[in-house]
Protein backbone atom coordinates (compact mmCIF):
# COMPACT_ATOMS: atom_id res chain seq x y z
CA UNK A 1 0.00 0.00 0.00
CA UNK A 2 1.25 3.69 -1.06
CA UNK A 3 1.32 6.10 1.78
CA UNK A 4 1.36 9.68 2.63
CA UNK A 5 1.93 12.17 4.63
CA UNK A 6 -0.23 15.46 4.66
CA UNK A 7 0.79 18.73 6.64
CA UNK A 8 -1.85 20.76 7.18
CA UNK A 9 -1.42 24.71 8.71
CA UNK A 10 -3.72 27.48 8.99
CA UNK A 11 -3.45 29.39 5.28
CA UNK A 12 -2.23 32.95 3.90
CA UNK A 13 -3.76 35.13 1.18
CA UNK A 14 -2.25 34.65 -2.04
CA UNK A 15 -1.07 37.94 -1.97
CA UNK A 16 -0.83 40.93 -0.51
CA UNK A 17 -3.32 43.00 -2.81
CA UNK A 18 -6.88 43.90 -0.57
CA UNK A 19 -9.17 41.41 -3.24
CA UNK A 20 -7.07 38.58 -2.13
CA UNK A 21 -6.49 39.89 1.65
CA UNK A 22 -10.55 39.70 1.12
CA UNK A 23 -11.03 35.98 -0.39
CA UNK A 24 -8.66 34.70 2.63
CA UNK A 25 -10.68 36.67 5.74
CA UNK A 26 -14.20 35.60 3.68
CA UNK A 27 -13.44 32.10 3.53
CA UNK A 28 -12.00 31.88 6.91
CA UNK A 29 -13.76 33.59 9.14
CA UNK A 30 -17.04 32.51 7.23
CA UNK A 31 -16.20 29.01 9.14
CA UNK A 32 -18.53 27.94 12.23
CA UNK A 33 -15.82 26.71 13.81
CA UNK A 34 -13.65 29.77 13.85
CA UNK A 35 -16.56 32.49 14.54
CA UNK A 36 -19.02 30.01 16.53
CA UNK A 37 -22.23 31.95 16.28
CA UNK A 38 -25.44 31.39 14.98
CA UNK A 39 -25.85 32.09 11.61
CA UNK A 40 -27.08 35.61 11.31
CA UNK A 41 -25.01 36.68 13.88
CA UNK A 42 -21.81 35.49 12.27
CA UNK A 43 -23.06 36.68 9.07
CA UNK A 44 -23.60 40.49 10.61
CA UNK A 45 -19.78 40.61 12.05
CA UNK A 46 -18.40 39.07 8.61
CA UNK A 47 -20.42 41.12 6.61
CA UNK A 48 -21.40 44.12 8.43
CA UNK A 49 -18.18 44.62 10.51
CA UNK A 50 -15.27 42.46 9.06
CA UNK A 51 -15.24 42.49 5.18
CA UNK A 52 -16.10 46.21 5.08
CA UNK A 53 -13.13 47.63 6.95
CA UNK A 54 -10.27 44.65 7.69
CA UNK A 55 -9.15 43.27 4.57
CA UNK A 56 -7.44 46.85 3.47
CA UNK A 57 -6.06 47.18 6.93
CA UNK A 58 -4.77 43.15 6.96
CA UNK A 59 -3.17 43.55 3.55
CA UNK A 60 -0.88 46.47 5.12
CA UNK A 61 0.01 44.52 7.96
CA UNK A 62 0.83 41.62 5.48
CA UNK A 63 2.97 43.43 3.36
CA UNK A 64 5.48 44.47 6.23
CA UNK A 65 6.03 40.64 6.44
CA UNK A 66 5.55 39.67 2.89
CA UNK A 67 9.20 38.22 0.73
CA UNK A 68 10.25 37.41 -2.29
CA UNK A 69 8.97 33.97 -1.16
CA UNK A 70 5.28 35.23 -0.55
CA UNK A 71 3.85 34.57 2.39
CA UNK A 72 6.29 33.24 5.46
CA UNK A 73 4.07 30.82 7.15
CA UNK A 74 3.70 28.97 3.34
CA UNK A 75 7.37 29.41 2.78
CA UNK A 76 8.08 27.66 6.10
CA UNK A 77 5.49 25.28 5.57
CA UNK A 78 6.92 24.70 2.18
CA UNK A 79 10.77 24.35 3.54
CA UNK A 80 9.25 21.76 6.66
CA UNK A 81 7.38 19.97 4.01
CA UNK A 82 10.64 19.28 1.82
CA UNK A 83 12.93 18.69 4.77
CA UNK A 84 10.20 15.52 5.76
CA UNK A 85 10.07 14.81 2.33
CA UNK A 86 13.84 14.23 2.15
CA UNK A 87 14.22 12.01 5.06
CA UNK A 88 10.80 9.72 4.30
CA UNK A 89 11.60 9.02 0.70
CA UNK A 90 9.73 6.12 0.87
CA UNK A 91 6.57 8.20 1.73
CA UNK A 92 5.05 10.99 -0.25
CA UNK A 93 4.80 14.23 1.83
CA UNK A 94 2.47 17.36 0.82
CA UNK A 95 1.75 20.66 2.40
CA UNK A 96 -1.67 21.74 2.26
CA UNK A 97 -3.37 25.16 4.21
CA UNK A 98 -7.22 24.88 5.97
CA UNK A 99 -7.90 28.29 4.24
CA UNK A 100 -6.37 29.65 1.02
CA UNK A 101 -3.97 27.38 -1.27
CA UNK A 102 -2.69 24.57 -1.44
CA UNK A 103 -6.13 23.36 -0.24
CA UNK A 104 -6.98 20.47 1.56
CA UNK A 105 -9.24 19.28 -1.56
CA UNK A 106 -6.05 19.45 -3.88
CA UNK A 107 -3.83 18.03 -1.59
CA UNK A 108 -5.91 14.79 -1.51
CA UNK A 109 -6.97 14.79 -5.40
CA UNK A 110 -3.50 15.04 -5.63
CA UNK A 111 -2.49 11.59 -3.47
CA UNK A 112 -5.58 9.76 -5.09
CA UNK A 113 -3.61 10.60 -8.88
CA UNK A 114 -0.45 9.28 -7.35
CA UNK A 115 -1.72 5.99 -6.46
CA UNK A 116 -1.67 6.87 -2.80
CA UNK A 117 -3.98 4.87 -0.68
CA UNK A 118 -3.51 5.69 3.24
CA UNK A 119 -2.24 9.12 4.76
CA UNK A 120 -1.57 10.41 8.28
CA UNK A 121 -2.14 14.03 8.72
CA UNK A 122 -0.41 16.22 10.93
CA UNK A 123 -2.60 19.61 11.61
CA UNK A 124 0.14 21.58 12.75
CA UNK A 125 -0.71 23.33 15.79
CA UNK A 126 0.51 22.21 18.66
CA UNK A 127 -2.82 22.95 20.74
CA UNK A 128 -6.28 21.68 20.26
CA UNK A 129 -9.26 24.15 19.79
CA UNK A 130 -11.87 23.27 17.81
CA UNK A 131 -11.23 26.91 15.72
CA UNK A 132 -8.14 25.42 14.02
CA UNK A 133 -7.36 21.35 14.54
CA UNK A 134 -10.60 20.32 14.60
CA UNK A 135 -11.65 22.22 11.72
CA UNK A 136 -9.07 21.49 10.06
CA UNK A 137 -9.74 17.50 10.49
CA UNK A 138 -13.36 18.34 9.52
CA UNK A 139 -12.46 19.45 6.48
CA UNK A 140 -10.19 16.71 5.48
CA UNK A 141 -12.79 14.36 6.25
CA UNK A 142 -15.24 15.80 4.68
CA UNK A 143 -12.98 16.23 1.41
CA UNK A 144 -12.03 12.81 1.79
CA UNK A 145 -15.39 11.40 2.43
CA UNK A 146 -16.53 12.86 -1.05
CA UNK A 147 -14.37 10.72 -3.16
CA UNK A 148 -15.70 7.67 -4.98
CA UNK A 149 -12.55 5.48 -3.12
CA UNK A 150 -11.69 7.77 0.06
CA UNK A 151 -8.42 7.19 0.96
CA UNK A 152 -7.43 5.62 4.29
CA UNK A 153 -6.79 8.34 6.96
CA UNK A 154 -5.05 8.78 10.37
CA UNK A 155 -4.75 11.90 11.98
CA UNK A 156 -1.97 12.95 15.21
CA UNK A 157 -3.52 14.19 17.78
CA UNK A 158 -2.33 17.62 19.72
CA UNK A 159 1.31 17.03 20.20
CA UNK A 160 1.47 20.29 23.15
CA UNK A 161 3.53 17.95 25.10
CA UNK A 162 5.52 16.12 22.26
CA UNK A 163 8.76 15.35 23.56
CA UNK A 164 10.75 16.46 20.66
CA UNK A 165 7.93 19.55 19.52
CA UNK A 166 9.11 21.04 23.60
CA UNK A 167 12.57 20.13 22.83
CA UNK A 168 12.72 21.91 19.37
CA UNK A 169 11.54 25.11 21.46
CA UNK A 170 13.92 24.85 24.26
CA UNK A 171 16.43 24.84 21.73
CA UNK A 172 15.45 28.00 19.94
CA UNK A 173 14.80 30.04 22.98
CA UNK A 174 18.15 29.11 23.95
CA UNK A 175 19.91 30.47 21.30
CA UNK A 176 17.80 33.53 21.28
CA UNK A 177 17.14 34.67 25.23
CA UNK A 178 19.02 37.63 26.61
CA UNK A 179 20.21 36.84 30.25
CA UNK A 180 18.30 38.31 33.39
CA UNK A 181 15.13 38.76 30.55
CA UNK A 182 11.34 38.28 31.74
CA UNK A 183 9.96 35.35 29.28
CA UNK A 184 6.55 35.80 27.74
CA UNK A 185 4.55 32.84 26.18
CA UNK A 186 2.39 33.98 24.09
CA UNK A 187 -0.36 31.66 22.99
CA UNK A 188 -2.91 32.39 20.06
CA UNK A 189 -5.96 33.17 22.06
CA UNK A 190 -9.54 32.12 21.39
CA UNK A 191 -13.26 33.19 22.98
CA UNK A 192 -13.59 31.84 26.28
CA UNK A 193 -16.67 30.30 25.32
CA UNK A 194 -15.16 27.89 23.08
CA UNK A 195 -13.05 26.95 26.31
CA UNK A 196 -16.47 26.01 28.04
CA UNK A 197 -17.70 24.19 25.03
CA UNK A 198 -14.50 21.76 24.57
CA UNK A 199 -14.48 21.13 28.40
CA UNK A 200 -15.78 17.56 29.70
CA UNK A 201 -15.97 19.18 32.95
CA UNK A 202 -19.25 20.74 33.60
CA UNK A 203 -18.00 22.95 36.18
CA UNK A 204 -14.99 24.35 34.46
CA UNK A 205 -15.23 27.87 35.41
CA UNK A 206 -11.82 28.48 33.43
CA UNK A 207 -9.45 28.98 36.05
CA UNK A 208 -7.09 27.05 38.38
CA UNK A 209 -8.16 23.94 37.18
CA UNK A 210 -5.87 23.90 34.29
CA UNK A 211 -2.98 24.17 36.32
CA UNK A 212 -3.20 20.75 37.52
CA UNK A 213 -6.03 19.05 35.60
CA UNK A 214 -4.37 16.50 32.91
CA UNK A 215 -5.63 18.51 29.49
CA UNK A 216 -7.65 17.28 27.52
CA UNK A 217 -9.50 18.49 25.20
CA UNK A 218 -8.83 22.34 26.93
CA UNK A 219 -7.61 24.74 25.14
CA UNK A 220 -6.22 27.01 27.52
CA UNK A 221 -4.84 23.59 29.93
CA UNK A 222 -2.89 22.58 27.11
CA UNK A 223 -1.12 25.68 26.42
CA UNK A 224 0.04 26.12 29.94
CA UNK A 225 1.14 22.61 30.13
CA UNK A 226 3.29 23.58 27.10
CA UNK A 227 4.67 26.78 28.80
CA UNK A 228 5.46 24.88 31.91
CA UNK A 229 7.22 22.28 30.35
CA UNK A 230 9.37 24.84 28.59
CA UNK A 231 9.96 26.87 31.46
CA UNK A 232 10.82 23.59 33.04
CA UNK A 233 13.72 22.57 30.81
CA UNK A 234 15.17 26.15 30.78
CA UNK A 235 14.95 26.52 34.74
CA UNK A 236 13.47 29.67 34.37
CA UNK A 237 12.75 30.77 37.94
CA UNK A 238 8.76 30.73 38.59
CA UNK A 239 8.78 34.80 38.84
CA UNK A 240 10.44 35.06 35.33
CA UNK A 241 8.12 33.46 32.92
CA UNK A 242 4.11 33.81 32.52
CA UNK A 243 1.69 33.06 30.43
CA UNK A 244 -0.34 35.30 27.82
CA UNK A 245 -3.19 35.27 24.82
CA UNK A 246 -2.73 37.14 21.48
CA UNK A 247 -5.10 38.33 18.56
CA UNK A 248 -8.28 38.86 19.75
CA UNK A 249 -11.07 39.76 17.67
CA UNK A 250 -14.71 41.42 18.78
CA UNK A 251 -15.61 42.65 22.06
CA UNK A 252 -16.50 38.98 23.74
CA UNK A 253 -14.27 37.85 26.32
CA UNK A 254 -11.13 35.78 25.50
CA UNK A 255 -8.36 33.76 26.97
CA UNK A 256 -6.49 36.12 29.90
CA UNK A 257 -4.39 38.20 30.12
CA UNK A 258 -3.98 39.52 26.84
CA UNK A 259 -0.37 39.79 25.35
CA UNK A 260 -0.97 43.53 23.62
CA UNK A 261 -2.19 44.81 27.42
CA UNK A 262 0.76 42.88 28.65
CA UNK A 263 3.40 44.13 26.56
CA UNK A 264 2.38 47.80 27.71
CA UNK A 265 2.01 46.73 31.85
CA UNK A 266 5.37 45.14 32.18
CA UNK A 267 7.77 48.19 31.91
CA UNK A 268 5.53 49.58 34.66
CA UNK A 269 6.06 47.05 36.76
CA UNK A 270 9.93 47.08 36.39
CA UNK A 271 10.07 43.99 33.85
CA UNK A 272 11.91 46.51 30.89
CA UNK A 273 13.67 43.51 29.08
CA UNK A 274 12.04 40.28 27.90
CA UNK A 275 11.88 37.57 25.65
CA UNK A 276 8.84 36.87 23.04
CA UNK A 277 7.51 33.39 22.19
CA UNK A 278 5.10 32.15 20.39
CA UNK A 279 4.57 28.02 20.95
CA UNK A 280 0.79 27.61 19.62
CA UNK A 281 2.74 28.23 15.86
CA UNK A 282 5.22 26.03 14.29
CA UNK A 283 5.88 28.35 11.47
CA UNK A 284 6.18 31.96 11.51
CA UNK A 285 3.53 34.65 10.24
CA UNK A 286 1.40 37.61 10.44
CA UNK A 287 0.65 36.66 14.20
CA UNK A 288 4.78 36.36 15.08
CA UNK A 289 6.12 38.44 12.97
CA UNK A 290 3.67 41.58 12.78
CA UNK A 291 1.72 41.43 15.59
CA UNK A 292 4.28 40.66 18.32
CA UNK A 293 7.76 41.09 16.61
CA UNK A 294 6.50 44.81 15.61
CA UNK A 295 3.54 46.25 16.56
CA UNK A 296 4.08 44.36 19.88
CA UNK A 297 7.68 45.56 20.18
CA UNK A 298 6.52 49.01 19.36
CA UNK A 299 4.23 48.81 22.31
CA UNK A 300 6.78 47.55 24.98
CA UNK A 301 9.24 49.88 23.69
CA UNK A 302 6.97 52.77 24.65
CA UNK A 303 5.99 51.64 27.44
CA UNK A 304 9.27 52.40 28.88
CA UNK A 305 10.80 48.93 27.88
CA UNK A 306 14.24 48.71 27.40
CA UNK A 307 15.10 45.45 25.35
CA UNK A 308 12.69 43.23 23.36
CA UNK A 309 13.84 40.03 22.19
CA UNK A 310 11.98 38.14 19.81
CA UNK A 311 12.31 34.12 19.61
CA UNK A 312 11.58 33.21 16.07
CA UNK A 313 9.15 29.82 15.71
CA UNK A 314 10.52 26.22 14.67
CA UNK A 315 10.09 26.87 10.92
CA UNK A 316 12.58 24.08 9.82
CA UNK A 317 14.46 23.46 13.09
CA UNK A 318 16.41 20.49 12.99
CA UNK A 319 14.66 18.70 15.93
CA UNK A 320 11.86 20.20 15.05
CA UNK A 321 11.84 18.21 11.82
CA UNK A 322 12.50 15.08 12.94
CA UNK A 323 9.73 15.22 15.52
CA UNK A 324 7.38 15.48 12.57
CA UNK A 325 9.30 12.51 10.66
CA UNK A 326 8.69 10.17 13.93
CA UNK A 327 5.27 11.32 13.95
CA UNK A 328 4.61 9.93 10.35
CA UNK A 329 6.96 6.87 11.11
CA UNK A 330 4.93 5.66 14.46
CA UNK A 331 1.89 5.76 12.67
CA UNK A 332 3.01 4.73 9.23
CA UNK A 333 5.24 1.79 9.64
Amino acid sequence: MKKGLLLINLGSPDSTRVSDVRSYLKEFLSDPDVIDLPALGRNLLLYGVIIPFRPAKSAEAYRTIWTEDGSPLIHHTRLLTREVQSRVPDLDVKMAMRYGNPSIESAILEFRRQGVERIHAVALYPQYSTASMGSSYKQLMRVNENLQDPLFLSTEPAFYNNEGFLNAWVEIIRETMQPETHVLFSFHGIPERQVLKSSQDASCQIGECCDTQTPSFCYRAQCLHTAREVARRLQLPEDSWEVTFQSRLGRTPWLKPYTDLRLQELPGEGKKKITIVSPSFVADCLETLEELNIRGREDFMAAGGEEFTFVPSLNENRTWIQTVVQMARTTLD
